[in-house]
């Protein structure tokens, strides 16, 4: 593989991790689901298994959440040696959940890394494996009721497929 193709070849890479990241925060299934091959392996500790499995169990567990965000950082990407169509990363993220949590809305922070094996079959790359490593987490009461006074006129994302990024027409004409 020579230097342009690994750089096209890390471009399509990183922009799987995106949109993995948008199909879970936006609750889109068929998005994230066409982030993995449909023999792909999970590990993700509270859920192991193969990949399309792994969206159902994320998207249905996301669907009880009032927002998610999740904010991906450094993304180191490795190439095989012996086999040009295989790599492996380490994903930085940082992940935003709005939850009941008692009846109360709290938020709840990861932060971790994913741990990647890609394959490109044909000119596409999917994730091969995924596994989550988490470094911390916490939780806190929610704080952003300055949403409902002072920033009351701001455009509101949504946590699902009618959030305004879906919305090309109104793009167009903006």
């Amino acid at each position: 593989m020579n230097d342009l193709q690994r750089l096209i070849a890390k471009d399509a890479i990183r922009d799987l991790a995106m949109r993995y990241m948008r199909g879970q925060d936006r609750l889109d299934r068929a998005l994230q689901l066409d982030t993995f091959w449909p023999d792909s392996t999970t590990d993700y500790g509270i859920f192991k298994g193969c990949g399309p499995d792994f969206v159902a169990f994320a998207q249905d567990l996301l669907t009880e959440h009032l927002a998610n965000q999740h904010i991906i950082g450094q993304h180191l990407i490795e190439f095989d040696e012996t086999d040009a169509d295989r790599a492996y990363g380490e994903v930085y993220y940082y992940a935003f959940h709005r939850i009941l949590a008692e009846g109360v809305p709290t938020d709840m922070i990861i932060s971790g890394r994913y741990v990647d094996r890609y394959e490109r079959r044909g000119t596409e790359w999917r994730f091969a494996h995924r596994s989550e490593l988490v470094d911390w987490a916490r939780t806190e009461p929610a704080a952003d009721g300055i949403l409902s006074g002072d920033l009351a006129a701001c455009l509101l994302g949504r946590h699902d497929m009618t959030d305004q990024s879906y919305d090309r027409e109104w793009l167009s004409n903006a």
